[in-house]
């Protein structure tokens, strides 16, 4: 009964409720735009709520935000597992990831809380005058050292909320929290999330919703971008589940379909074709009919596809672009965690893969970033997952040409929160972003505003 009452103590429903509430503040402008409702005005709001709610709790409340942040943001990870015919995986993996979020989160409200308690103490190691000692002047210095204390907390935990965006727990690296503002009035670079954490940090220490004000300071105009694309660029959607995306006996009517789409852009006058991540799920440069009809195709009208790629030893996940007389192959650079390359030591990463994948082998990283050019004009090639890393926006490139596959994690909001990844990117550094995707919406990014292509 004790140890219950304990449990109690330090997991009470108080902290579970205020965690979860800032969780769910955290995680609407998913959820919002996945239904169609997103706002700047209330996206805004709902940011600085979320960080002013999250900022002056105790380290317990910051391990259940992060532990549901976890859960609202990554919850669909588990449901590649339905795939590999695992499905009784999923809640575990769910809560592996909540939890991991969790812990972070809990580490980065308990160095800060310690650190802010032993950076006030005084350096001949005399403990703080204690509150009931009845001197005014012990109670002043009482009060200057938690008010130092809580300060040095707070600067701690905003400098952690800072640096949350580089810390990727097993290569995943989709948690920003200034990704909450990429759909509102205040910006999303490094600086801007800055002022705000410190007018928010301000107003709190202070006690004076009045410093919340400062925020005014990171405020970024909104583009004003046509929402439908007139763009002669040919961007398809395809809607193959990964069911039928493997299965051998399907390929001939999947890529009798991919044809006429292709000979459709033709008809049409369009200027480039961009098809999604592995359309083709050949080895496309041991099959040379499917090279040749495409290399004939391209006489017309040039081809950016996904397809495999095979060099003899392991397989690559790759980008084919067939050009009038040429075929360039650029190959991902960044691998999912888990889904295409194990990110755990080799003796376990063997052994995962014999269990969980039936012994196959971890697909090859390219080493460079691609560039090709196609009618004048320079293109980052980017295939899914690593759309949404850093290394990808390295040299600013004007224009990248993403495919992917979302049929692993679908229906879910997977394909939302990776669409803000890259408005977040195409903000950031000014990259026109071409995404061609199956089972999810194709679209293109200008300026961190999307663009449906009807």
């Amino acid at each position: 009964m004790s140890k219950f009452l304990n449990f109690r103590k330090h997991f009470s429903t108080f902290v579970l409720t205020r965690g979860f509430f800032i969780a769910l503040l955290s995680s609407a402008f998913i959820y919002l735009n996945h239904w169609g409702f997103s706002y700047p005005l209330f996206n805004t709001v709902l940011g600085i709520t979320a960080l002013y709610l999250l900022l002056q709790t105790e380290k317990k409340v910051w391990f259940f935000s992060g532990f549901f942040i976890g859960l609202f943001w990554f919850w669909w990870i588990g449901l590649s597992f339905k795939h590999y015919n695992m499905p009784w995986a999923i809640p575990f993996v769910v809560f592996f990831v909540a939890l991991t979020y969790g812990i972070l989160f809990w580490i980065i409200a308990w160095i800060a809380e310690l650190a802010g308690i032993r950076a006030t103490r005084p350096a001949n190691g005399t403990k703080v005058p204690a509150p009931k000692t009845k001197s005014v002047a012990q109670q002043r210095i009482q009060s200057l050292f938690t008010l130092h204390s809580s300060l040095f907390t707070l600067i701690l935990k905003a400098l952690g909320l800072f640096t949350l965006s580089y810390i990727h727990p097993f290569g995943f690296d989709w948690l920003k929290p200034e990704l909450m503002f990429v759909e509102s009035y205040l910006g999303i670079q490094k600086w801007q999330f800055a002022i705000i954490l410190s007018a928010i940090g301000l107003s709190i220490w202070k006690q004076q919703y009045l410093y919340l004000l400062l925020v005014v300071l990171a405020y970024q105009p909104l583009p004003s971008i046509p929402s439908v694309s007139s763009n002669t660029i040919q961007i398809v959607t395809t809607h193959t589940p990964v069911k039928d995306k493997w299965n051998e006996l399907l390929h001939p009517a999947q890529f009798k379909a991919l044809f006429q789409t292709i000979d459709q852009a033709i008809e049409t006058n369009k200027t480039l074709i961009i098809l999604p991540e592995s359309v083709f799920p050949v080895f496309i440069n041991r099959t040379q009919t499917l090279i040749n009809k495409l290399q004939e195709k391209a006489k017309k009208i040039p081809i950016i596809t996904g397809g495999l790629y095979w060099d003899g030893k392991v397989p690559r996940n790759s980008t084919y672009i067939f050009t009038k007389g040429k075929i360039t192959v650029a190959s991902k650079v960044i691998l999912v965690p888990f889904g295409e390359s194990n990110p755990l030591p080799d003796f376990l990463s063997d052994w995962v893969n014999k269990i969980f994948y039936d012994g196959a082998v971890d697909y090859k990283a390219s080493r460079e970033v691609t560039d090709y050019r196609i009618g004048g004009k320079s293109y980052r090639n980017a295939i899914c997952f690593e759309a949404t890393s850093e290394r990808l926006y390295e040299r600013n490139p004007k224009n990248m040409i993403v495919l992917s596959n979302n049929g692993w994690f679908t229906p879910s909001t997977e394909p939302t929160l990776q669409k803000l990844l890259l408005q977040y990117y195409s903000k950031k550094y000014g990259t026109t972003i071409y995404h061609a995707v199956n089972m999810s919406e194709s679209y293109m990014i200008t300026n961190g505003t999307t663009r449906i292509q009807k």
